[in-house]
């Protein structure tokens, strides 16, 4: 029907007659946790529009480590370095917290995007907003300090999610903040400590809000601003 949310945000901004050039060409998909979606260097045959859950973006050293430097949920894409004419991902993307999305064939968008400017304008402003937060969160992990970090990933997480638990291992918060298990035990404990969150084997249940926002670096705010500037 002409005008039905997708309920993915991104597509949700563009006007309703370019929007159907592409809806015809959707195909709702589970995300599973741990999916990989992307490897570096592989070639970028679908686009993922997530309605639910959330996919980050990793980058890794020869050396083993690996260091999460974006999240993707509803509001956005899988897939943006098509748009700047790259058939490649140069970081990989898995499914960090399950839920769905809309996919859609990479040659089947870039041709919607052809055709429409409207979507063509808002896909790139998306693509500027991701890599601000590409770029912030490299900052953040420079200069911040852990407990300050993980309120900004939980945060950006329970942005992405509906209810209060996140589905998450001390194995992959410590990717998404580039320290080893101990830092993540101590981090996570000490929100726990301070009535925040809820801490058990496998699972976040944020509890404080409000303080969870007072305890996070002002990186999440500057990101969650740069993207309502860009988006909304």
């Amino acid at each position: 029907m002409l005008g039905t949310p997708t309920t993915n945000r991104l597509l949700d901004g563009v006007a309703a007659d370019e929007l159907e050039r592409l809806r015809p060409h959707l195909e709702e998909v589970p995300l599973v946790q741990r999916q990989t979606i992307n490897a570096p260097g592989a070639a970028i045959e679908q686009i993922y529009f997530p309605i639910s859950g959330a996919v980050s973006l990793i980058a890794s050293l020869d050396e083993g480590t690996a260091v999460e430097v974006g999240l993707i949920g509803p509001e956005g894409m899988v897939g943006t370095p098509v748009l700047l004419g790259s058939e490649t991902a140069s970081n990989e993307a898995f499914v960090q917290l399950a839920g769905t999305a809309l996919r859609v064939a990479t040659g089947v968008l870039l041709d919607a995007v052809d055709q429409s400017p409207g979507l063509r304008r808002r896909l790139l402003r998306y693509a500027q907003a991701l890599s601000f937060q590409i770029a912030q969160s490299a900052a953040c992990n420079a200069q911040h300090v852990v407990e300050e970090r993980c309120a900004r990933w939980l945060l950006a997480a329970h942005d992405r999610v509906d209810g209060n638990q996140l589905g998450l291992t001390h194995e992959f918060l410590g990717v998404m903040l580039g320290v080893r298990r101990a830092g993540v035990t101590v981090a996570a404990g000490s929100l726990q400590q301070a009535g925040l969150i809820r801490y058990r084997q496998g699972q976040v249940t944020v509890l404080d809000r409000q303080g969870l926002e007072a305890a996070a670096c002002e990186c999440y705010r500057i990101t969650r601003d740069e993207y309502a500037r860009l988006l909304d």
